[in-house]
């Protein structure tokens, strides 16, 4: 195995830990992909201790910010965290085990399960988000979505360049570094991991591994960004 393909994918290369509410959970992983079978349990332990001056406990198990924004047309289930200033928009369906960061937004018609939004997301119209961590202001545009199972329903591998790791997850969306721009109406396959900074064009199908600071144009075209 290349160790730089293998060190990229970590959990200390794609993100910025001091960007969200779930710092501890993901800080004792060396891969991202490992915490989402504990995010159920990290919410409820982490919620009971909020302050009750910041959060707002809504029903059993869910946590809202009294900042947060949240259209009464929006569907919300517990494990569940809304922290400060985040947008809940008209119709949003959050199914459960969600993390939504500061600033962050969950648009119209949007469906979130399993998963940490970074602080500064902003999921915003039409976007499935399933088994999947989206880093600090990571964007997917209209009707983009994460896929997260396998069409054979056997586990998830992560493949990249010289890289093959089992993850042991029948379920595993997509990790998305820090400032991933994803365009519209794109499909992120099972076990996809774009690196910070890093643009996908609209209407792509991605999958495996994305080097940081590319420009995903389609399967066999991946550029580097140029030096500003």
């Amino acid at each position: 195995m290349n160790s730089s393909e293998n060190d990229r994918i970590k959990v200390s290369e794609l993100y910025s830990l001091e960007e969200t509410i779930a710092a501890a959970l993901l800080s004792e992983a060396e891969y991202p992909w490992e915490v989402l079978p504990r995010i159920h349990d990290f919410i409820i332990e982490l919620g009971n201790s909020l302050s009750e001056d910041i959060f707002e406990k809504r029903g059993e198990q869910i946590w809202v910010a009294r900042s947060a924004k949240v259209a009464p047309t929006a569907c919300l289930n517990g494990p569940l965290i809304v922290d400060e200033n985040a947008e809940i928009r008209h119709c949003a369906f959050i199914r459960g085990n969600a993390i939504v960061g500061k600033g962050a937004v969950v648009g119209n018609s949007t469906e979130l399960k399993n998963v940490i939004l970074f602080n500064k997301v902003q999921v915003p119209h039409y976007n499935y988000v399933g088994d999947s961590i989206l880093g600090f202001r990571s964007h997917m545009g209209a009707g983009a979505v994460t896929s997260n199972v396998k069409s054979d329903k056997t586990l998830v591998t992560v493949k990249g360049e010289g890289l093959s790791i089992e993850t042991g997850l029948k379920k595993m969306g997509a990790m998305l570094g820090d400032n991933v721009e994803v365009g519209c109406n794109s499909v992120l396959n099972p076990g996809t991991v774009i690196g910070r900074n890093t643009n996908v064009y609209p209407a792509s199908m991605v999958r495996g591994v994305i080097p940081a600071d590319s420009i995903y144009k389609c399967r066999t075209e991946i550029v580097r960004k140029r030096s500003q």
